[in-house]
């Protein structure tokens, strides 16, 4: 018998055969329990497409099928040559923040609900941040507020910017879970963020400088003073948010 890879996960009990008429959707939904189970964890080799064919009981164009939609949600990376396969990987935040935004974009969710979210996150991961902060989280947010006074002066400010700060100040409570939320938000995060700039085009100087305000209390570890600051930061979005919106339906009755 042939010797299995050491990296490779072979349970014959892992998989079984699945129902023909949606045989794809049930190999994707398979392999996606082994792995939420723990059974199959980021790094690991797939058994391999003659393997699966077998133990599944389904053609080698079903299972390529269930590997390219696995490959598309960052679930599963398929590798070509010699030590190639496919492996399972841990999604990147793009991948989480892609579909978060086109479910919000597809949605009734509305800018002002992303903001409503946002204050719930950012302003819990406040004491964290105070509390876990390091020099090099504060020189990286720093860099950032340089970035954006530089823009600004050069009167070419991009609201990507603002959403950096926010997701890397998140990144400094040094909580994966905390990260992975908020850097998954981006795509929402830009959305409301635009359109609370066609309310205060110039809105980017005060949020440049409550962005300055933060890094200072956070360096001080002032959670009252950081949260204040987030909280009437953020506050002032959802303000503008909630104009346009009221404009808006005052314009379509």
């Amino acid at each position: 018998m042939a010797a299995t890879s050491s990296n490779q996960k072979a349970d014959t009990g892992m998989f079984r055969p699945v129902n023909v008429g949606r045989a794809s959707e049930d190999v994707v939904r398979q392999i996606k329990g082994a792995i939420h189970s723990g059974q199959l964890r980021p790094g690991d080799a797939l058994p391999s497409e003659r393997e699966l064919t077998g133990r599944l009981g389904v053609s080698r164009v079903t299972v390529r099928d269930a590997l390219r939609t696995l490959e598309a949600t960052g679930l599963v990376q398929i590798r070509v040559g010699a030590r190639g396969g496919a492996f399972v990987t841990a999604p990147a935040p793009g991948y989480v923040g892609e579909g978060l935004a086109n479910m919000l974009l597809l949605s009734s969710t509305s800018p002002e609900d992303v903001t409503e979210a946002r204050m719930i996150f950012e302003l819990g991961a406040i004491p964290l941040v105070c509390e876990r902060r390091t020099d090099e989280d504060l020189a990286e947010l720093e860099a950032i507020c340089a970035r954006a006074d530089a823009a600004l002066k050069q009167g070419d400010f991009d609201v990507r910017l603002s959403a950096e700060f926010h997701i890397r100040l998140a990144a400094s409570a040094h909580n994966t879970a905390i990260a992975l939320i908020v850097d998954s938000f981006q795509g929402p995060l830009l959305m409301s963020l635009a359109r609370a700039r066609d309310v205060a085009p110039t809105m980017g100087k005060q949020g440049a400088r409550e962005h300055h305000k933060l890094v200072e209390a956070i360096r001080k570890r002032d959670v009252d003073a950081a949260h204040a600051l987030m909280e009437r930061h953020l506050g002032r979005t959802a303000a503008r948010l909630h104009r346009r919106g009221s404009a808006a339906r005052g314009a379509a009755e």
